[in-house]
């Protein structure tokens, strides 16, 4: 029998991750953020007055498919830079995204630390592009816990 590392609980209780291992971890989240796509997609994030959802980001971003966005979404919250804001599979609307994506407070303190990704001058950025109905209509449409 091996004894447990510490930090660390039995399966089915509390946690089984370390403290360490689910803190904000500022090196991996620059890390992550720099590359130059998931940048274009966190400054696409801070530009949109609410929070986009993928169909959204993937009209913005037309160089990269809908399966590479959510791959770099996931990649960027698994490192804490992203949250995904979801309604409960009773509140979707038919035909329209029940997820989004939101910077975390950990990321937007980090960037701001360090004067990345400025709110200001993302969000001017993102009211000048041109938008299609559709794009204008998800723009509009609720989000969850707002």
């Amino acid at each position: 029998m091996h004894p447990e590392p510490e930090g660390r609980t039995e399966p089915g209780t509390e946690s089984e991750q370390s403290p360490t291992e689910t803190a904000f971890n500022e090196w991996r989240a620059f890390q992550k953020a720099t590359d130059e796509k998931r940048a274009n997609l966190i400054a696409d994030i801070v530009g949109h007055p609410k929070a986009p959802s993928v169909e959204e980001l993937d009209y913005l971003n037309p160089s990269l498919s809908d399966d590479a966005i959510r791959r770099h979404l996931t990649t960027l919250e698994e490192v804490g830079v992203v949250e995904v804001l979801a309604f409960e599979p009773g509140e979707r609307l038919r035909d329209y995204p029940y997820q989004f994506y939101r910077l975390t407070t950990d990321a937007r303190e980090l960037f701001d630390q360090n004067n990345l990704f400025p709110e200001d001058a993302w969000q001017r950025q993102y009211e000048r592009v041109e938008k299609t109905a559709r794009i204008r209509e998800l723009e509009q449409m609720p989000r969850p816990g707002t």
